[in-house]
């Protein structure tokens, strides 16, 4: 039977040398079974005030924690790793670089609640976390599901994200099912999660939180100029593409 991993890092910060200093984990064996991992970790890094400032882990907070590599989560991820199991974050790809930094290499089958929220629930303003929390009404179960599992929720803590997330992924599960049908539900999620997504709604510039598709149509040369001259991420350059072609 699958394993469902589910996992959240704080870090020293957001750059190329910053490291891990916290894992959250659910590991999901079935309804009944769920691991929890809620570990600090020391770090040679230091951590920036910036970093501190989101997430009030200090330097004396981990002092003579173990390493990240040395952590529970840690040797459990190493135990799951195989594609027949399902590695889940928020924004995995960063996630999943801070473990590689630590010497991780992943042969899980990869699902971003993230990019599944932008595709699935495409009406929604925002698609951070903390936003669908609310929006989706999470927090009037999240009480009950922390009590189950025995952990405490606060944003920006890494295993209070992971439990949102946990109810996020119950959503997306519900909403996929309702799209496409309920077999094989985690597989569209992985799929889900590979795909480009063909956005609404513009995020930003002088169209900001107009349809696309109406700016398509209204001034169609603004799309030409942002595919031209803008650096855009994968989902906008799709988007435009899809429009422009």
């Amino acid at each position: 039977m699958a394993k469902y991993i589910l996992f959240d890092t704080e870090t020293t910060g957001n750059g190329e040398h910053d490291r891990i200093i916290q894992i959250g984990g659910l590991i999901i064996h079935d309804k009944n079974n769920i691991e929890v991992f809620d570990e600090l970790c020391s770090c040679e890094v230091p951590i920036s005030v910036d970093a501190m400032a989101v997430h009030h882990i200090t330097p004396e907070l981990i002092e003579n924690k173990p390493k990240f590599i040395e952590s529970n989560f840690y040797k459990e991820l190493q135990k799951y790793n195989s594609n027949e199991n399902f590695l889940i974050a928020h924004n995995i790809s960063f996630d999943l670089e801070m473990v590689k930094k630590e010497g991780f290499e992943n042969s899980y089958t990869i699902i971003d609640t993230l990019r599944c929220a932008k595709h699935l629930l495409a009406d929604e303003k925002s698609h951070a976390l903390q936003y669908l929390r609310y929006s989706l009404k999470l927090y009037k179960t999240e009480t009950k599901e922390a009590n189950k599992l025995g952990v405490s929720i606060k944003a920006h803590d890494a295993i209070g994200d992971v439990l949102v997330m946990k109810l996020l992924l119950s959503k997306l599960v519900e909403t996929a099912g309702n799209i496409h049908g309920k077999k094989e539900i985690m597989e569209i999620l992985a799929r889900l999660t590979t795909e480009p997504v063909l956005l609404k709604i513009f995020k930003f510039g002088k169209y900001k939180d107009r349809a696309v598709a109406d700016i398509a149509k209204e001034d169609f040369g603004y799309l030409e100029w942002m595919r031209k001259n803008l650096e855009l991420d994968e989902d906008l350059r799709y988007t435009l593409d899809y429009y422009i072609n």
